[in-house]
């Protein structure tokens, strides 16, 4: 079993051609086989060992927002279509009921697979890897049994993802420094400020954690109607982590092994490229974490009820356990993630 204890940071990372630095394709890689999990990887026996011993309370929180929280999704993409069936009304003639659903899973809590947002200039995915549509598209016998593509399901294969969850409530702290800020005007969260609320906290990161970042967007988000929502959004200008290489390097050198937070993006929307505001096809943080680090991206996590917690229990570390939907070719998935203290 791997240890990774000499991980490379992020400028000695191996030179791949045609991609900028900090490019983490191979560091994974076993026996001549193409890694598919990226960062997971970095959870070990002994970090998960480790993990388990922040369980002192017996207490769990969910961290999964209602699907069908944000009522018109944006980008075109479709909400939650929930259908109910009565057994009294179908041959079956008996008491009692079924119920099937239908959503993207880009409309609530999520992972993001490492297929799902490409290195743009190539359309590579993590590991250079290409997948198309039809190769994604994969049925139970008909999966990808060779591991050729980095999409969720292959976490299963290795138990889901258990580790030490890491809370940097941010909202909590900007609270505290009297900073104010709209989450729907492209609020930029800083590494510096991520390092302050961690000292503040007590927390020293470790190798493997997963760490969570509240800005207050979800909760800002459930205060509104439909219609409000549909013209928060409508502007794509919203909070996060700032979206810039020097970003990137700081999330790589602490060798996270996964992230996530309660924004709609993790990082914040518009990004910033020479200067100037771009399009949402720059996201920074997003072609480096998943398509050159293989790092999971967690987005709109439910994160209110475990800032509470951590404030009233004076922790911000705890057990996390997250099994994303066990679907061939996965592009998302509600994290199905909790807290345990």
């Amino acid at each position: 079993m791997a240890s990774y204890k000499d991980l490379p940071d992020f400028q000695s990372l191996p030179k791949v051609k045609d991609m900028p630095q900090g490019c983490a394709w191979g560091v994974f890689d076993k026996d001549g086989k193409k890694d598919v999990l990226g960062t997971v990887n970095l959870l070990t026996p002994d970090v998960v060992k480790a993990a388990a011993s922040e369980v002192k309370e017996g207490v769990s929180i969910s961290l999964n927002w209602p699907i069908g929280a944000i009522q018109a999704p944006g980008f075109g993409r479709k909400g939650l279509v929930h259908k109910v069936i009565s057994f009294a009304d179908s041959p079956l003639d008996f008491h009692g009921f079924d119920d099937e659903i239908e959503f993207n899973t880009q409309c609530s809590s999520q992972w993001d697979s490492l297929c799902h947002f490409n290195h743009q200039p190539t359309g590579t995915t993590y590991n250079g890897h290409k997948p198309k549509v039809e190769e994604l598209v994969q049925e139970f016998g008909n999966e990808d049994k060779t591991k050729s593509f980095p999409t969720l399901n292959h976490w299963h294969e290795r138990g889901g993802l258990v580790g030490r969850g890491v809370l940097i409530d941010y909202k909590a702290w900007a609270d505290r420094q009297g900073i104010k800020y709209n989450p729907f005007d492209a609020h930029r969260i800083t590494t510096k400020e991520l390092e302050a609320v961690a000292k503040e906290e007590g927390v020293e990161f470790k190798q493997g954690d997963i760490i969570l970042v509240r800005s207050g967007f979800t909760e800002a988000l459930e205060t509104m109607n439909a219609q409000q929502q549909a013209e928060a959004l409508s502007s794509h200008r919203t909070c996060g982590v700032e979206g810039t290489q020097e970003s990137a390097a700081w999330f790589w050198n602490k060798h996270f092994a996964a992230v996530a937070g309660d924004a709609i993006a993790f990082e914040a929307i518009p990004p910033i490229v020479d200067g100037k505001e771009s399009s949402i096809a720059d996201l920074v943080l997003h072609q480096y974490f998943l398509s050159l680090f293989g790092l999971p991206i967690g987005e709109l996590w439910d994160l209110k009820a475990l800032s509470e917690k951590c404030a009233a229990s004076k922790r911000w570390t705890f057990l996390l356990t997250s099994v994303p939907l066990n679907v061939p070719g996965s592009i998302g998935s509600p994290p199905n993630a909790l807290a345990i203290f």
